[in-house]
């Protein structure tokens, strides 16, 4: 299993972003949470700033939508320079069409469940996919606290995952910091977004290659 960490840039400084994203060097992908006021309460950013960001920075960017009508709009993300598309199932019309949308625009499509969202009634569903996202915390705000009885969720969709012969990454979002992304790793996730737990430390760099080792080391006991 290959970790991989990828920061968040809702917990960077939205005025230096250029900056922020070089302050991560050896992340593996930079996090961007796209809100609508709608989908969820908060409000972020959108197309534009995606695009700008993706020229100012060589690592790839994965984005995280939150939104309503994925369907209409993931696609313009791709274009404007993302390599990972999320998408909510909760909000998503035709999940399997959009998938397929995405990786024929060239990018990786993800889909993104929320705490109280089951994983099995999307198990026919894995085969579109290159990426799970299990949501820790509710979707909407950074900082939260981790949702602890995520934990048997993300177990049981390594499972599925493991049951079906994919290769399809499994990402947790929210509350992954040193104290927690152990559990995470060892419960079967093998990428690990955190926005306070690096962009808040004095050395962002190596908070990234911290969080990677403690991720590694639960692993290796799991024989992953």
């Amino acid at each position: 299993m290959a970790v991989q960490i990828n920061p968040s840039i809702l917990s960077a400084d939205f005025a230096r972003l250029a900056q922020e994203a070089e302050a991560v060097q050896g992340a593996d992908w930079l996090h961007v949470d796209v809100m609508d006021n709608h989908f969820v309460p908060n409000l972020t950013l959108g197309v534009p700033v995606v695009e700008s960001l993706g020229k100012a920075t060589d690592t790839p960017l994965d984005c995280h939508l939150m939104i309503e009508d994925p369907d209409r709009w993931a696609p313009q993300y791709v274009e404007a320079g993302a390599g990972s598309v999320t998408f909510h199932v909760e909000a998503a019309a035709a999940p399997v069409r959009l998938a397929r949308e995405i990786r024929a625009k060239g990018a990786r499509a993800s889909m993104a469940l929320k705490p109280a969202t089951p994983v099995e009634p999307y198990e026919d569903l894995l085969p579109e996919l290159d990426m799970l996202l299990v949501m820790t915390v509710e979707p909407g705000f950074g900082g939260q606290a981790f949702l602890d009885i995520m934990l048997p969720k993300i177990r049981r969709t390594r499972e599925l995952i493991a049951r079906h012969g994919l290769e399809i990454w499994l990402q947790v979002d929210g509350g992954v910091s040193a104290e927690t992304i152990e559990r995470c790793a060892e419960a079967g996730a093998d990428v690990f977004v955190a926005g306070s737990a690096v962009y808040s430390a004095q050395d962002p760099a190596k908070a990234v290659r911290e969080l990677r080792a403690l991720a590694e080391a639960s692993a290796a006991r799991e024989g992953r």
